[in-house]
């Protein structure tokens, strides 16, 4: 968007997402009659389980159709404190909890309660679109810390101290991460805890949406459940990825209480309660875990599908996700190579001629500060995904 006097210097300011842009960027292609596959939007191609359909239908019938309180029906409230106590050994009550409209809803809300202008938040890159732009919304400033893609992705706890100033409120984090799938250990997130556990007045924000999507023995650990710094660690979930709930729009912050309180006076000014029926749909989510495996088991298969086929293009740097659903090949080795008409300087530049001329849609990692580095979302079929990475090894055979 170019910038427009009459518009607040926050929207001028403000970039788009680019994998909204790219998604939208790949339907204008397959308007023009193109065969295109997508493989920019983190989205699970799975359909939302049955038990969660039918209690959204029931909530209908019963006409369940009335404002809720802004946190939440108390039943998904204490739903979620539940399985936090049962499964990431936080314990917190239904009053911990604060629902809203979708993970990304939640994430905001955080940054807006508790940053002032100025104020530094500490992002471990690569990081999701996102979140340097709500950073930007609260007038806060990003410190971004890049994890090499020799250390799988992940930062070091001595890049963290590093880091940390006297203006540093809020550490933010997702894990298992997007875009790199990287998932940080117990014994990574506790040497990151007893760095935080010596500034009282820095804040943890752990993103664990893709909790259901780790391949790892070790499974997931929420920094959370340290006792030392619990107060202090504010954990943002949803259904949104484990339980192919993208639309039903439910999120989730589990925090102190005083934090929660100030989430749900933000919240009580801009949205109000989550949907209705789609909370009572949610509430029944945990009774039934047979989807979230199922998926989880097909995200490893094109998993190991599509790392093994990234490995046959010449040039491209691949390394194995521990979860989610997405692969992130450096490709800066056709950064400067031509087709004898369109020379490729960057990924942003490479996205674009992969969607022209394979007509492939996949994400430049330099929206999420991997500037040599791509995404593909791995929530396809395996036979989109085989066909993709064909496409885009015979158009990059053109570079030269």
């Amino acid at each position: 968007m170019s910038y427009n006097p009459l518009l607040a210097d926050r929207i001028n300011a403000l970039e788009e997402s680019a994998t909204l842009a790219m998604s939208k960027k790949s339907r204008e292609i397959a308007a023009q009659g193109h065969d295109v596959i997508n493989l920019s939007v983190g989205e699970p191609d799975f359909k939302t389980p049955k038990h969660i359909c039918e209690a959204a239908k029931k909530a209908i019938d019963d006409g369940f159709h009335a404002y809720t309180p802004v946190s939440g029906i108390p039943e998904l409230r204490t739903v979620i404190a539940e399985k936090l106590k049962r499964e990431n050994n936080l314990d917190w009550k239904a009053e911990n909890i604060i629902v809203s409209t979708g993970a990304k809803h939640s994430l905001a809300n955080v940054i807006e309660t508790l940053i002032n202008p100025g104020q530094e938040v500490i992002i471990l890159a690569p990081y999701w679109v996102s979140y340097a732009e709500m950073v930007k919304i609260a007038e806060g400033k990003s410190v971004i810390i890049d994890g090499s893609f020799e250390n799988d992705f992940k930062v070091t706890p001595a890049q963290l101290e590093a880091a940390i100033t006297p203006k540093t409120k809020i550490i933010m984090y997702a894990s298992p991460n997007n875009p790199t799938g990287s998932v940080y250990s117990e014994k990574e997130l506790r040497a990151f805890a007893a760095i935080v556990a010596k500034h009282p007045n820095i804040f943890v924000l752990a993103d664990e949406i893709y909790e259901y999507i780790n391949f790892t023995n070790e499974g997931n650990f929420s920094m959370g459940s340290i006792p030392e710094i619990k107060d202090r660690v504010i954990t943002v979930n949803g259904f949104s990825k484990g339980f192919a709930m993208t639309g039903w729009r439910v999120g989730w912050t589990a925090a102190a209480k005083w934090i929660v309180d100030a989430l749900d006076k933000l919240q009580g000014q801009v949205t109000s309660g989550t949907n209705s029926i789609a909370q009572k749909a949610a509430a029944v989510a945990f009774t039934n875990m047979e989807a979230p495996k199922m998926m989880l088991e097909a995200y490893r298969r094109r998993r190991d599908l599509v790392i093994a086929k990234l490995k046959e293009v010449p040039g491209f740097k691949v390394r194995v996700p521990d979860g989610a659903f997405y692969a992130f090949p450096d490709v800066s080795y056709y950064f400067g190579k031509s087709d004898g008409k369109t020379t490729i300087h960057n990924a942003d530049e490479l996205c674009l001629w992969l969607l022209e001329t394979a007509y492939v849609a996949v994400v430049t990692g330099n929206a999420f500060g991997a500037p040599n580095c791509i995404r593909l979302s791995t929530a396809a079929s395996d036979e989109k995904l085989v066909e993709a990475v064909e496409r885009m090894k015979t158009a990059l055979a053109k570079l030269k």
